[in-house]
């Protein structure tokens, strides 16, 4: 599991830099349609080979919400996001979702309650972002709560996930939930969006990453981590994604490490761990201690 969750952060950390360069290409809407059209196609033809059955009719509903929080609203509020500030930043907005995630669990996940240690995470999460928003020369503050609204929608979809699509498979799930969710996205451009297209190699290069890679891999990847853990502990996963995406937004696009930026990733990254970290296990009475006490 360890394994699959540092390949996982260094896939998505990464990823940031190929959207934010992808958006450079083609509209923004555009890129994430081709990116999770590509994606979906490359998981049809597993499940074909694979022979994965279809879903049941009672999980349709849930799959189709899902598809819409996940994928379709999840990544134009992302890469609208990209267009107007850095991809480090993207990336911490985002990956905040853990904290909304662990909020939700307390209230309608059994055995996930909020303890004092993980509200004082969430706290100090909060603040962080609020820091790590104040940045000079950045994007405004409606752009910053909708790079801020896709951790939402997707701790919303994660939550769906857990309550009522828990059995089923990672790959059956991640496929049909990205196939509806890339409709979405393909209707949003179609009505909405307007420019023009630049295709080469490079941009086909972005889009075989973030559709097979990022999207299709790295999706089943995370469901599988979430089936298997729960809410609040599998989201520990993400906790070096924000990290990830400043380094390679600062490595391959010259991005400006502010200190106000480095003091808001470092209070946001300090409250995901206070909210996921495991509370200390009380030491065992021993029977030979209660019968001393008894005697």
């Amino acid at each position: 599991m360890y394994i699959y969750m540092v390949i996982l952060c260094l896939i998505w950390g990464f990823n940031f830099v190929i959207m934010k360069l992808g958006n450079g290409f083609f509209p923004p809407g555009e890129f994430a349609t081709l990116r999770f059209l590509t994606g979906s196609f490359v998981l049809i033809c597993i499940c074909v080979l694979k022979k994965t059955p279809l879903p049941h009719k009672s999980d349709l509903k849930w799959l189709v919400l899902c598809g819409l929080l996940q994928t379709a609203y999840f990544n134009i509020a992302i890469q609208i996001s990209l267009n107007y500030i850095s991809a480090g930043l993207t990336s911490v907005l985002t990956y905040s979702m853990p904290l909304f995630l662990s909020l939700m669990a307390h209230k309608w996940i059994p055995g996930e309650r909020l303890t004092t240690k993980k509200t004082l995470g969430i706290a100090i999460g909060i603040i962080g972002l609020f820091v790590a928003m104040d940045i000079h020369g950045g994007g405004s503050v409606w752009i910053m709560l909708l790079g801020l609204s896709s951790a939402i929608s997707w701790a919303i979809a994660n939550l769906i996930f857990k309550l009522k699509l828990k059995h089923s498979d990672s790959v059956q799930f991640t496929t049909w939930q990205m196939s509806i969710g890339t409709i979405g996205l393909f209707l949003y451009t179609l009505l909405f969006e307007h420019g023009e297209s630049q295709w080469g190699i490079m941009p086909l290069v972005y889009i075989m990453y973030s559709g097979i890679v990022a999207s299709a891999l790295a999706f089943v990847m995370w469901n599988y981590i979430l089936r298997q853990t729960e809410a609040s502990k599998a989201s520990i996963s993400l906790l070096f994604v924000p990290i990830m995406g400043v380094i390679c937004g600062y490595l391959f696009l010259n991005e400006n490490l502010s200190l106000v930026t480095l003091v808001g990733i470092f209070l946001v990254l300090v409250g995901i761990r206070y909210v996921n970290s495991p509370s200390p296990q009380k030491n065992p009475v021993k029977i030979s201690d209660q019968m001393d006490q008894a005697l």
